[in-house]
């Protein structure tokens, strides 16, 4: 919080520093973790101020620092929490040890892959879950049943399954063989397995769920695992300046590593941190968005520090989605590919001047 802010929800601010989600928080305040000027809290709707201090788990709440904004290739296997009452592998265990304390941009479920946004900023975490934002998620899906292009179209209008309305749905059949279907789905509401409960209620089994764009943001050329952070020019670039004051999104604050001085001095308290470990100043932020040059360490993909979980190579048939494609060799083919990938980044994936590209087919091999 900046000195001359006004009063916030205690969960508001501790989920802005990336904590935990304000859900999660609100269920630290009930379970007695969170207190505010040494008294332990009992309830979430309590207002603070920057004078307030604020500590979690008995460590004082750090710094607020610069939002920032990575993607993720998640693999099957993992799920989208911090710790997980049934000690299956988390997301957030696997990631690379350089990046900071983080949340998930919304989750996906434990037999999905793909594109998964996390930040370190709670707010932005939250703007982008809404629906009112209104961002197209996008998903190659292979499902075993009768697909039909009747059933497919009937999706556009919404459907109720079990008492639950889901709103529109496009989506196209990119290919078949016998039963099995590839489709490109994309929806803007995401709700809990949303596309597994509808296909199920059409008599479609989905045998293999990947997301490859939420939003402006796509998973390209990224593997399993593999984590990139977002410049802080492309990421001001795609918000835009409405999503930019909803999330009340601050670029002029330093970064913040702890990761030097944890492994210089295992011991050092979080306030020790807080003085020795912002690895940036406002000026230095500027000067990497303006060249965006110089690769920061903490922007590199990190591909060695993966000690759980193995990478594994796509296969062609999943990753020929408009702008998604597999690994080309020869120079004709190349060269359509940067094409196709520079067409992407414009956002020329679903729509174009208005126009609906899920009916376009796309011709490939299951």
């Amino acid at each position: 919080m900046q000195e001359n802010s006004p009063p916030e929800r205690v969960s508001k601010v501790i989920a802005r520093a990336g904590i935990a989600s304000r859900r999660e928080v609100e269920r630290m305040i009930a379970q007695k973790r969170v207190k505010v000027n040494g008294v332990c809290l009992e309830r979430a709707a309590v207002n603070v101020t920057a004078s307030d201090y604020i500590e979690v788990d008995d460590q004082p709440l750090r710094k607020a620092e610069r939002t920032r904004l990575w993607l993720y290739c998640k693999p099957t296997g993992l799920v989208t929490t911090h710790v997980d009452p049934e000690g299956r592998p988390t997301v957030f265990e696997n990631l690379p040890v350089s990046i900071p304390r983080v949340i998930s941009i919304g989750r996906l479920d434990i037999n999905t892959e793909g594109l998964l946004l996390l930040t370190n900023d709670g707010g932005l975490a939250r703007i982008l879950e809404l629906p009112s934002t209104n961002w197209l998620r996008v998903y190659r899906v292979r499902v075993y049943g009768n697909v039909d292009q009747s059933k497919i179209d009937s999706l556009k209008e919404g459907i109720v399954v079990q008492g639950i309305c889901y709103r529109e749905i496009q989506a196209r059949i990119d290919s078949q063989k016998g039963s099995n279907f590839w489709l490109t789905v994309g929806l803007r509401e995401g709700k809990n397995r949303e596309i597994k409960k509808v296909f199920e209620s059409l008599n479609w089994k989905v045998s293999r769920l990947i997301r490859i764009s939420y939003g402006p943001f796509q998973l390209g050329e990224l593997l399993e695992g593999d984590v990139r952070e977002v410049s802080g020019k492309v990421l001001r670039e795609q918000l835009g300046l409405k999503l930019l004051k909803e999330a009340k999104i601050n670029f002029d604050m330093p970064i913040y590593s702890s990761q030097k001085l944890i492994q210089d001095n295992p011991c050092a308290t979080i306030r020790e941190i807080d003085k020795s470990a912002y690895i940036s100043t406002e000026a230095n932020n500027r000067k990497m968005d303006s060249a965006d040059k110089k690769e920061h360490p903490f922007m590199q993909s990190n591909k060695k520090e993966r000690p759980f979980m193995q990478r594994r190579n796509r296969s062609s048939n999943v990753w020929m989605a408009s702008g998604i494609h597999a690994p080309l060799h020869d120079r004709e083919e190349s060269h359509n590919r940067r094409e196709n990938g520079i067409n992407a980044k414009k956002g020329k994936f679903f729509h174009k001047k208005g126009k609906n590209l899920l009916n376009k087919k796309i011709n490939h091999k299951v």
